[in-house]
């Protein structure tokens, strides 16, 4: 089966390299040649493990190639598969036109009845637009449009992609079905046949309940913290509770970052006040969210209380451990925040090199994560980097003394009772 991969930064670049390490000929199509040039050397756009491997791999046995050429792209593929990494702004908005337009230039270039797969996290409606765009100018291809929502997760994306729970996919006609039953049936037999809608609106349902839940979590942890509860035990009883379950996500620690979530909140808030609805609890979730990304912030202030006479050290600036994208980071923010406190800030990532340019001359960075304590009055620790759970506190008082450790998912449990630290995450008392 011949498979055009449109769009290839993360997403993309994932997809592509799975689908070739299943046998299938792979062609990756975007219009940045950068990406392009250093595909075709076998170097992902992004950290991701065991990413560039794997694309090695399918260059090598000439199943997978990449292009910026629509043309040398699609001209015999049966299925377009377009995995944009959908462009979110500092509100969560979400710029659908993008990916919208870059799919409007491969359509006049496609062979006839090929099936286009969207797997770009796009607002419900958009599929449905597409083929609005594709039967006004080109009915005579009688393309089909299909949705498979991404479930990728920095970090773990190969594991994920190859061995997934199940798969979600919405289709119009069993002409669609049929193709990518046999593409998909490679990957899995768990597949959830859908509408098209249904499968969009499965996405953003999914997303707004981890939201909903991550906020309750945090919202219930502060509450915690000023009755003397402890917002782990709670948890322990939460998911103990058979209608709850194990696998909830209501562990109390930092607030949602990065977009994805928010993207699927924001979706859903606007589609209900075009719908004239009032949606109460999912227009609430990013005020809840925004408002717990302070609680770092509230502990800084309540250890010193003029931040231009404290120095911080920050562990991990990477939106999350296993890759090296500084998109949507709360580290960053973090900083960002700091900076215009007049705080004295060291910085230690074990693969960020390079800080925005911005911080030149206010942020020190240092190779070794103990380095970065020298002075420090306070750690932060922000990426949950599995290095920094490997330093024992006899290190770390070597370096400093009386340090205060804010770690808001209790990531450093080996440090949590050291009584040379005073200690806070979210959820325990005060």
């Amino acid at each position: 089966m011949k498979i055009c991969v449109q769009g290839l930064w993360h997403l993309g670049s994932v997809t592509a390299a799975c689908i070739a390490s299943l046998g299938n000929k792979v062609i990756g199509l975007d219009f940045d040649k950068n990406i392009i040039q250093e595909l075709n050397k076998g170097n992902a756009p992004i950290l991701e493990p065991g990413l560039n491997e794997l694309l090695r791999t399918g260059l090598n046995n000439n199943n997978l190639r990449f292009t910026d050429q629509i043309i040398d792209a699609v001209s015999h593929t049966d299925i377009l598969w377009i995995t944009y990494d959908t462009p979110v702004d500092e509100e969560d908005v979400a710029n659908v036109d993008y990916v919208i337009s870059q799919i409007e230039m491969t359509l006049p270039h496609l062979p006839r009845e090929t099936t286009v797969l969207v797997s770009s996290q796009m607002p419900v409606g958009s599929i449905r637009r597409l083929e609005a765009i594709a039967s006004m100018n080109y009915p005579e291809k009688q393309l089909g449009f299909a949705c498979m929502p991404e479930n990728l997760r920095l970090g773990k994306s190969i594991d994920i992609f190859l061995n997934p729970d199940r798969i979600v996919v919405g289709v119009r006609n069993d002409r669609d079905r049929m193709i990518l039953n046999k593409l998909l049936l490679l990957i899995t037999s768990r597949i959830e046949w859908m509408c098209v809608e249904s499968a969009e609106m499965t996405k953003h349902a999914i997303n707004a309940f981890l939201a909903i839940s991550v906020t309750f979590a945090n919202e219930l942890a502060s509450i915690c913290e000023s009755v003397g509860a402890d917002a782990k035990e709670v948890e322990r009883g939460l998911k103990s509770e058979i209608r709850i379950g194990p696998k909830a996500y209501l562990s109390p620690g930092a607030a949602f970052a990065g977009g994805t979530l928010a993207r699927d909140i924001s979706y859903l808030t606007k589609i209900s006040k075009d719908s004239e609805l009032k949606s109460l609890l999912l227009n609430a979730v990013k005020l809840s969210n925004d408002e717990h990304k302070n609680w770092t912030k509230r502990k800084i202030k309540l250890c010193c209380s003029t931040l231009a006479d404290c120095n911080i050290a920050i562990w991990g600036l990477t939106y999350k451990p296993g890759t090296n994208t500084l998109r949507r980071s709360m580290a960053v923010e973090l900083c960002e925040w700091l900076m215009t406190q007049g705080a004295s800030i060291n910085v230690h990532d074990p693969v960020v090199k390079d800080l925005p340019k911005s911080w030149s001359g206010k942020v020190n960075v240092f190779d070794n994560p103990l380095e970065a304590l020298k002075g420090a009055k306070i750690l932060v620790l922000s990426t949950e980097w599995p290095i920094y759970k490997e330093i024992n506190p006899e290190s770390i008082a070597r370096f400093t003394d009386n340090l205060i450790i804010i770690d808001a998912n209790r990531f450093l449990s080996q440090i949590a009772k050291d009584p040379r630290f005073r200690y806070f995450a979210v959820g325990i008392p005060a």
